[in-house]
């Protein structure tokens, strides 16, 4: 991993470990404070009775996940939850438990980058602000494709990604560096999109522009991005 790399990983470690020790899941005022509203309308889309295998890559202390878990839990579904903050995960389980849906959640620990994902395996799969932390172009294609593959003829792949990253000091309003490992233009990241999901039936694409106020360390940073969310079905 070059040296660029590692500095990203470190700073998002950083700053999600503190965001999360602070913040508890579904706090108001907080990105935690609920899910994202098109996850759980395209679960409960595939909801029809039936067990459902669901996979959360990147999923965090659990904002999608407990959710997708009580959609899934009575039927006997489960959610398969990576991230690769192992103290998020420990959270995650925690409020597992609080929420009642431990039985239907299964955490494993990896960068998504190179996380195995089985052919046919999957009835629902969702990436929420993830796929900009991969390790690279090279590994973002591969990540795609593999999603695809492992989703089930009539399962749902949705995705949010930030595109057009840029960050600013509040303090003074001058351009930092970006901490991401993924920089890439809307217009790119709709073309792959379009490619990976040939054939597949689209459901929703939305963009929107977004602005977030996060910390790097002491420093308040506003994040500016182009939000792209997409939902597809494999047909």
């Amino acid at each position: 991993m070059n040296a660029r790399i590692e500095h990203i990983r470190k700073e998002e470690r950083e700053y999600h470990e503190n965001y999360y020790e602070h913040y508890s899941l579904y706090e108001k005022g907080t990105w935690l404070h609920k899910p994202v509203g098109v996850v759980l309308r395209m679960a409960n889309r595939l909801n029809t009775g039936k067990p459902l295998n669901m996979l959360d890559l990147g999923c965090g202390i659990g904002r999608n996940s407990i959710p997708l878990a009580e959609i899934a839990m009575p039927a006997g579904g489960k959610v398969v939850c990576v991230d690769l903050l192992g103290k998020a995960l420990t959270k995650l389980r925690q409020y597992a438990s609080k929420f009642g849906v431990k039985s239907a959640i299964v955490t494993e620990k990896s960068d998504i980058s190179d996380y195995v994902i089985p052919p046919d395996t999957y009835d629902y799969m969702i990436a929420c602000s993830s796929l900009e932390h991969v390790k690279s172009e090279a590994s973002l294609h591969k990540v795609l494709k593999s999603m695809a593959d492992g989703t089930k003829v009539g399962g749902i792949n949705t995705i949010v990604m930030h595109t057009n990253i840029e960050e600013y000091d509040i303090a003074t309003g001058k351009k930092r560096e970006t901490l991401f490992e993924i920089i890439k233009s809307k217009d790119d990241v709709l073309n792959l999109l379009s490619r990976n999901y040939d054939g597949w039936e689209r459901l929703h694409l939305q963009e929107e522009p977004l602005e977030l106020e996060i910390n790097r360390g002491d420093d308040p940073v506003m994040l500016k991005a182009d939000s792209v969310t997409i939902a597809v079905i494999k047909r």
